[in-house]
């Protein structure tokens, strides 16, 4: 209420011609005049301090807009009003609110009490504030900013890797590992289909149908935990067994506009590129990304010849300069390895040598090879 309160005010304004009010007159008129009045008079069974929050979160958004706009950093949108049906709730604590951490390891805070917790790990340090967020399913998290010391380097790694992202296979390795897709969402189709079916019999408004609304959420946040449980796992692994880790740069947004659209968002390839690229931060690791526009689906892995793109349905196929029999997932690896300048061995690319028949045409041997044109 207060921050649509302190954007209408802003709004008025400008509409009008007038400079924005400051953040200290809109705290005294929308905080402290506004607990005086009928209207208002709940605010004061809250903490001040969420309420102050609120207009420091204005603030930053418009900061953000501006900033977008002067080129400062990737635009967006201008700050718009919070709805009352959006079911995702956020209160943040800072230091000056009391709150604390109670010697039996309950949280206290201002004019709500003492709650338990279910600690999820230990603290490093004392927390400077606190975040308690409400998901749509229900759910209340905690989330602590504490100061860490320095950053826990790993010891060296003698491998390196490169990553191929797909659908049939969530991750191929340039060393011939292939981690399957567990596709989580298409697992539970069924489940979410009866959920949804029925929140759609319910009638608007009802108690009954906020109750089905909250299982579909559930059953959603089941998928979504099971999927990033499975990210943190598999970015831990690689980061942890290899010293520099290359991946390709997907245009994900291109990707979703497809008919593919379900397993891309099913798989989740950006926020796992995004887990790789902050462990390898903090671990000490190098994480490079290729163009997406580079061809390692063209290249031949073993002798480096480009021969165009391929249909999907074709998985495997021999190359006729150098004879090797290659993986197209594989090979795909291999190449983002190379083009990202890691030392990587084709040889794990599980290739074999086949016999290749001479074209009758041919009349002797070229001291290159030369890459075929049929089709």
């Amino acid at each position: 209420m207060v921050y649509n309160d302190a954007l209408r005010a802003r709004e008025t304004a400008r509409s009008e011609g007038m400079p924005l009010p400051k953040t200290g007159d809109l705290s005294k008129r929308l905080i402290t005049e506004a607990k005086n009045t009928p209207q208002r008079a709940w605010l004061g069974e809250v903490s001040a301090v969420v309420l102050q929050q609120s207009l420091r979160d204005l603030d930053t958004a418009y900061k953000n807009f501006f900033d977008g706009l002067k080129g400062r950093r990737p635009r967006m949108g201008a700050p718009r009003y919070k709805s009352r049906k959006d079911t995702r709730q956020a209160v943040r604590f800072t230091a000056n609110a009391r709150w604390s951490i109670t010697t039996g390891g309950k949280l206290r805070l201002p004019k709500i009490g003492d709650l338990k917790v279910k600690w999820s790990r230990s603290l490093p340090s004392t927390p400077s504030t606190v975040t308690v967020v409400k998901d749509s399913a229900g759910r209340y998290f905690a989330s602590f900013a504490v100061a860490t010391g320095p950053e826990e380097i790993l010891p060296q790694a003698p491998a390196e890797v490169g990553i191929d992202l797909g659908l049939g296979h969530f991750a191929v390795l340039s060393d011939g590992t292939k981690i399957d897709s567990p596709r989580f969402l298409r697992r539970a189709a069924k489940r979410l289909k009866k959920a949804q079916h029925a929140l759609s019999r319910k009638d608007k408004g009802s108690k009954n149908r906020d109750k089905a609304r909250v299982r579909v959420a559930r059953a959603h946040a089941r998928v979504a935990d099971a999927r990033r449980d499975f990210h943190h796992q598999l970015s831990t692994l690689l980061i942890r067994d290899n010293q520099a880790v290359a991946v390709e740069d997907l245009a994900v947004r291109g990707l979703a506009r497809t008919r593919l659209a379900k397993s891309v968002h099913d798989a989740g390839w950006s926020a796992f590129v995004s887990m790789l690229e902050y462990k390898a931060a903090r671990y000490g690791r190098t994480l490079t990304r290729i163009g997406r526009f580079e061809p390692t689906s063209q290249v031949r892995s073993q002798c480096g010849v480009k021969d165009g793109p391929k249909p999907l349905h074709v998985r495997t196929w021999t190359c006729r300069a150098c004879g090797a029999v290659l993986d197209r997932d594989i090979n795909a690896a291999v190449n983002v390895a190379k083009a990202a300048g890691l030392a990587v061995s084709a040889c794990g690319a599980r290739v074999r040598r086949a016999p290749v028949p001479a074209p009758r045409s041919e009349a002797g041997t070229h001291s290159t090879p030369q890459p075929s044109t049929a089709r």
